[in-house]
């Protein structure tokens, strides 16, 4: 298959001919056989030229922490301007007139994977918000949806629940390319970006990462397999506790747990929920420092994918939630209190979720099974809405 960053280089270079290039990308921004796209575009001076970079969370390089602030620098060895779009402040997230003075275009190439609180997407819909606002066209180089194009799990963020994990209401496991998305938000929400999508060729939606046969490079810090990026959609639900999600670990997103946590009841509980496609055992952690429960001893549980196409992660979030809660109120369970990506007068549960229905139920012990109808597909209105926008 060859990526959008492929046949951009190729079929597509009339789109950069004679432009000053921004670039916003991150370490995985490679091409199919493995090399990076700036270096690509820094190798045809004479067609175009780059003149700066843009960064979204973890930086440019990919080395900054969850939520970590990032300053924008001189990118070496190349010495382009490279633009933190992860700041200290709400308003650091979009590109500034006075960056975007120094491009004609902005090329988008990020790895998304596939989550609505992966924080690629918005950033991507920013600038287009921006570049609409200053003139600037922007070209999204699309990538593979890592966890298949096709399942959709967990309904829309709702009115009043928008925020950095959610400007626009799209389900949780969206099922879209990162293109597909640009272009969904830009047409529904009116955008008005000058945006062009450059498809992949060959990709098929029920394509998970191990089908594409693309060299696996970590998006992010903690998605450091495809199969993290899997189990993303509902572990990441445990930022909004004091629950460890497996951060400071060799395997997070794998494992999840506290020191007041007691394995066994944890276990038997879920397994009469009979989740689909997953196995938990027992495990016991300690994260590195500066991480939840750094330096001390968690115990907890471990997935383990059994059925990947049945196994559905988002509701396995929610279960989890349910059942730490139900055991560990009274233990030192706790919902997360400080602020969460920017916004402080809304619990961090709400905004993942999109709204107060899964907190609210989980606090009033509302049945799982309950719970889950509410939030397991999202409406025929969203899927109906989203077809004309989906491009394989």
């Amino acid at each position: 298959m060859r990526l959008g960053a492929d046949v951009l280089l190729t079929d597509q270079r009339g789109l950069l001919q004679g432009k000053k290039v921004g670039l916003l990308a991150h370490p995985a921004s490679l091409d199919s056989r493995g090399k990076h796209l700036l270096g690509l575009l820094l190798a045809e001076k004479k067609d175009w030229q780059v003149t700066a970079l843009f960064g979204p969370e973890h930086g440019i390089t990919g080395e900054s922490l969850y939520m970590e602030p990032v300053e924008s620098t001189t990118h070496q060895p190349s010495g382009l301007p490279a633009f933190s779009l992860y700041g200290k402040t709400l308003k650091s997230l979009s590109p500034k007139k006075n960056m975007l003075d120094l491009i004609d275009c902005l090329v988008i190439d990020l790895q998304d994977v596939g989550t609505r609180y992966y924080t690629y997407i918005w950033t991507a819909t920013l600038c287009m918000e921006a570049c609409a606002k200053y003139k600037k066209p922007v070209i999204v180089c699309d990538r593979p949806n890592p966890i298949n194009g096709v399942t959709v799990e967990g309904e829309l963020n709702e009115k009043g629940y928008a925020s950095f994990v959610g400007l626009y209401p799209v389900p949780v496991r969206h099922g879209m390319t990162i293109g597909e998305i640009a272009h969904f938000i830009n047409d529904v929400h009116d955008l008005n970006c000058d945006l062009t999508v450059v498809p992949m060729e060959r990709w098929q939606r029920k394509w998970y990462w191990k089908e594409t046969e693309l060299r696996w490079v970590n998006p992010s810090p903690n998605i450091r397999s495809p199969l993290q990026a899997l189990f993303y959609p509902g572990m990441c639900l445990l930022e909004a506790t004091n629950v460890s999600e497996g951060r400071g670990t060799g395997t997070p997103f794998e494992i999840a747990g506290a020191p007041f946590v007691e394995p066994k009841p944890l276990i038997d509980m879920m397994k009469e929920w009979n989740l689909p496609g997953v196995r938990l055992e027992p495990v016991d952690f300690k994260p590195e420092a500066g991480q939840k429960w750094g330096g001390q001893l968690c115990k907890g549980i471990k997935l383990h994918l059994i059925e990947r196409e049945s196994f559905k992660p988002y509701a396995t979030g929610i279960a989890l939630l349910w059942a730490i809660h139900y055991l560990c109120q009274d233990r030192g369970f706790q919902w997360r209190i400080e602020p969460y990506e920017f916004i402080e007068d809304i619990p961090a549960i709400d905004l993942l979720t999109g709204g107060t229905k899964v907190r609210q139920g989980i606090e009033r012990h509302l049945p799982l099974p309950e719970i889950l109808e509410w939030v397991g597909e999202p409406s025929e209105n969203f899927l109906r809405q989203r077809t004309p926008y989906l491009f394989y």
